[in-house]
């Protein structure tokens, strides 16, 4: 159940490792041809998981009803905020404490989004891990590239990661026992979309904001009833 979670804190922890070497930085060229890569693996990964979907209007519904809850609460605006506020009061209080940047910077960019949710749902609901996995590949190459700047703090947020995403992971084991199979699928399906939402973006062929369409994977839950 937490093979993906110990395998992206892993991937943190010696991509930052490795980032240290690149002291000057990677590449803009190199950084942009391996996230185009992650990108059409992410989108790879997001079709497949569509597949197990076994009601389309549930799906179509959790969607519509998803995104407008996000919207409503503002969930990725807030999200981002919250990053830039804390990000730059670190910054500000001391300048010269790149460790706390870095760790703080590394907790943010990859323990906070729709990965790091839907990947540990999956884990937990069903005990299959390409999301995190996924999450892990593009979490290696994020460590990479913010290790190579702001230093060893980055390395040490894959403690505060993996203690989250293995939360969350405990906390969909929790729901297993609650959930059907077809729910679960539809749920993983909703995963899916999302996970290839995230690849659009990637590639830049689309913005749109993930965040707020999260909790068009919890919708499933409150429509159990028509299951």
């Amino acid at each position: 159940m937490f093979f993906g979670v110990i395998m992206d804190g892993l991937a943190i922890f010696f991509g930052g490792l490795l980032g240290l070497l690149f002291n000057k930085g990677i590449p803009d060229h190199l950084e942009k041809a391996v996230m185009k890569a992650v990108a059409v693996s992410a989108i790879y990964i997001g079709v497949r998981g569509m597949g197990s979907g076994e009601n389309t209007i549930f799906i179509i519904l959790s969607m519509v009803l998803g995104v407008v809850i996000g919207e409503v609460l503002g969930m990725d605006d807030k999200i981002t905020r919250f990053a830039d506020k804390l990000a730059a009061k670190i910054a500000s209080k001391n300048s010269n404490s790149t460790f706390a940047e870095g760790l703080i910077t590394g907790s943010l960019i990859m323990g906070v989004g729709a990965l790091s949710i839907m990947g540990p749902l999956e884990s937990g609901l069903t005990g299959t891990h390409d999301i995190m996995m996924t999450n892990a590949v593009i979490d290696a190459f994020t460590s990479i590239i913010l290790a190579s700047s702001l230093g060893i703090g980055v390395v040490f947020s894959a403690i505060p990661i993996f203690l989250s995403k293995a939360t969350v992971v405990i906390f969909a084991g929790s729901l297993n026992i609650l959930l059907t199979d077809i729910m679960i699928n539809d749920i993983n399906a909703i995963g899916g979309i999302l996970v290839m939402l995230i690849g659009l973006n990637l590639l830049e062929i689309t913005d749109i904001k993930i965040m707020n369409f999260v909790p068009a994977i919890f919708v499933p839950m409150l429509l159990f009833f028509l299951y």
